[in-house]
Formats: C-alpha cells, sequence, structure tokens
C-alpha cells in the first residue's frame, strides 16, 4: 500500500492559530485605508508572548504604523506596564490612538513621540527597558541596533522584524543598502558577547536577543 503526500498549509495554520478579534480586525482595516503595513497575527502573538515572558512594563517600538504590534505588545506587558512607541508619521500616530482606545487602553499606557527615532532614542534612559521591537527602514537597523541593545536591562530583548522577506537577505546576489544593513545587524547580534540571539521564521521573520 502506498502513502499519498498531502500538501499541508503550514503558514495559514501558523498565522490563524490566534485570529485577531474586534479591535485588531478594525485596526487592519485603518492600515489597509492609510497604505501600512501591520504585522500579521503570528507576528504580533510573538511580540505579545516575548512581552509576557519578560514581564515587560517598559517597552520601547520604533514605526508605530496604525498601532497593531504595539497592540499585541501591551496585551503581553504586565497591567501598569507603558509602551513608548515612535513614528515620523502624525496621521499614524493617530489611528494607533483610536487603535489603543477601541481595545479598552486608557492614555497613559502610551507614549507616542512624534519624531526620527534615531533623535528620540538617545533621550531615552539607557538600561530601562524590558523589550524593544524594531519595525522600521532597514537601512537604520544597524543604528537602532546599537541604541536599542544600550536601552535594555539585563534580561530584556530587542527584535526585529522582516528580516526574512523576500529570502534577500541570504540571496548573495542582493547587495542594496536595506539588504546589507540587514545583514550587518544580523550578523553584529550573533557575534556579540553580551546576547542571546535567534532567528523566528513567523511572519516577514524576527530576529530577537536577549541581553545576558
Amino acid at each position: 500500500m502506498t502513502s499519498q503526500a498531502h500538501s499541508v498549509d503550514l503558514g495559514g495554520f501558523v498565522e490563524g492559530y490566534l485570529p485577531d478579534d474586534d479591535a485588531l480586525l478594525a485596526a487592519r482595516v485603518r492600515a489597509d485605508e492609510l497604505g501600512c503595513p501591520s504585522v500579521g497575527p503570528a507576528c504580533g502573538s510573538t511580540l505579545r508572548f516575548l512581552a509576557a515572558a519578560v514581564r515587560a512594563r517598559a517597552v520601547v517600538e520604533i514605526g508605530t504604523g496604525v498601532g497593531v504590534s504595539g497592540l499585541y505588545l501591551m496585551r503581553g506587558m504586565t497591567s501598569d506596564g507603558v509602551l513608548t512607541s515612535i513614528d515620523i508619521e502624525p496621521e499614524f500616530h493617530r489611528a494607533a490612538r483610536r487603535t489603543f482606545a477601541d481595545a479598552g487602553y486608557p492614555p497613559g499606557r502610551t507614549r507616542l513621540i512624534m519624531g526620527r527615532a534615531l533623535d528620540v532614542l538617545p533621550r531615552l534612559t539607557a538600561g530601562n527597558y524590558d523589550l524593544v521591537f524594531v519595525d522600521a527602514s532597514p537601512l537604520e537597523y544597524p543604528h537602532y541596533r546599537e541604541h536599542g541593545v544600550g536601552l535594555l536591562r539585563p534580561g530584556g530583548v530587542i527584535v526585529f522584524h522582516n528580516m526574512l522577506v523576500d529570502g534577500r537577505v541570504i540571496d548573495p546576489a542582493r547587495r542594496d543598502a536595506d539588504t546589507m544593513a540587514m545583514r550587518e545587524v544580523a550578523r553584529a547580534l550573533r557575534e556579540d558577547d553580551r546576547l542571546v540571539p535567534a532567528l523566528l521564521p513567523v511572519g516577514g521573520g524576527l530576529l530577537a536577543a536577549s541581553v545576558t
């Protein structure tokens, strides 16, 4: 008797394992209207898990968008935790405030800062944060790594989004500036003795590292 192989959509199963609720679905509609990409359910649930695992009370997010990733992060944070989220687009901040309000979070749970992250990050307190999530221009990822690791307490985690998109990081033919910057970050996290890194194949790919 021969066995017949069945095609299994593992990616679809992973994405659908924890489906969106009404607040997330509404936020995704706003994201589509504004042309603002947002993390998918698998990536978002991983962020929530990481925030819960480190019992995060203070989180920095680089790239607010409409608040989808921020909502996942806050759902994993402690009940008194504060999310500091940085974005240069005022329209995104307005949408994110609505996302957080619709989900029942009071304004005091978030600190939305409008501006360039590279200008804002040096003003934040070093060693004071539990988690840093980076979802912005890949070209600036090396700078975010430098600042972000310095913001973390021992045991804190830094996470970079979209590290596996299109497989470009592992394609030697890709030599564009964004790809080279992402390779630089991946190499730096792997070679830093202070960090314990892992590359997670969820969503666009999450590169995470914990500070020892």
